[in-house]
């Protein structure tokens, strides 16, 4: 697998793939991207099985922040800052407040039309004996939220925990996550940290542990859940149509699903805001809001008899 061959399994930022953005360059041709939507309407009419690749710019559509724009701060920090685990062993509480504002913007937001326009065409499709599969970049649940089914969650999930002591994973939903983070995380740069002691932080509730929890999510530097993993590069081989929807594509390894998919002559279809550095290798480009696009790529075409 290209991916296998190519990265090291783990989150990082574009400053520190220079390598890798070389490869990816090299994994497709540069031809100039076809916007003619009936066209692309008449090549998703006979895939059998749709690879739909997304990153903030859906969630964004459902009022979330992405952070990577330029004013993408929380506080003064960049996301970089504050998603790695070293931050959160020097400073537990801070990540923790960052994460609670993330958590509850995500328990309040609703899912976006391109959400509910992907959810639907998985349960249509799946009638007819087609599939859809939810590669997402997101931790935030929307698409879940939205009905998709079949969702690989890449970078994990802002409601699962993980203790730091006996590696228990859980779901958890609650608003606020601890008392203690009660009106904690406001983003505007004045204010001051909450400090937050740790034994007041969120804890473990097995039995006899009550160790630290962090969210389950990945973070910059660490290594994906290979089974994830396992299953991403399984869908992305047996794909014969790719779409790539709201995702600046700058964060590795996910940036090199989509190409690797074209490296292999199979149509990829961008969806965006706008055309990025990487839009030339792709088949198609459809400019705009993903909520206004993608309702129409994916809507029923004539041809369906289900």
């Amino acid at each position: 697998m290209i991916i296998r061959q190519l990265t090291r399994r783990t989150l990082r930022s574009p400053l520190e793939c220079g390598n890798q953005i070389a490869a990816l360059k090299a994994l497709t041709g540069a031809a100039r991207p076809n916007s003619d939507m009936a066209e692309f309407r008449e090549v998703f009419s006979k895939a059998k099985h749709i690879a739909i690749i997304t990153g903030a710019g859906v969630s964004a559509e459902s009022g979330l922040p992405t952070f990577r724009a330029a004013s993408g701060h929380w506080r003064r920090w960049k996301t970089q800052d504050l998603a790695n685990a070293q931050e959160f062993s020097r400073n537990p509480s801070r990540v923790w407040e960052f994460y609670h504002y993330w958590r509850e913007l995500a328990l309040k937001a609703t899912p976006s039309e391109a959400h509910r326009a992907i959810a639907e065409c998985e349960a249509r499709l799946s009638k007819q004996g087609r599939s859809v599969v939810v590669i997402t970049q997101n931790t935030d649940e929307l698409h879940r939220r939205a009905g998709s089914k079949h969702v690989l969650e890449v970078h994990g999930n802002l409601f699962k925990t993980r203790c730091l002591s006996c590696g228990d994973v859980d779901d958890n939903h609650h608003s606020p996550i601890c008392a203690a983070l009660q009106g904690k995380g406001d983003p505007d740069p004045k204010c001051s940290d909450a400090d937050i002691p740790v034994r007041d932080l969120p804890r473990c509730d097995e039995r006899g542990c009550d160790g630290l929890l962090r969210p389950d999510v990945i973070w910059f530097g660490e290594t994906l859940d290979s089974h994830v993993l396992t299953k991403v590069e399984k869908e992305l081989d047996a794909c014969d149509l790719c779409l790539l929807v709201g995702t600046a594509s700058v964060v590795f390894p996910a940036a090199l699903f989509a190409p690797q998919v074209a490296s292999r002559g199979v149509a990829v279809a961008e969806f965006n805001i706008r055309p990025r550095a990487s839009t030339s290798r792709y088949k198609y480009h459809f400019q705009g809001p993903c909520a206004s696009t993608l309702p129409i790529a994916l809507a029923r075409h004539e041809s369906e008899v289900i």
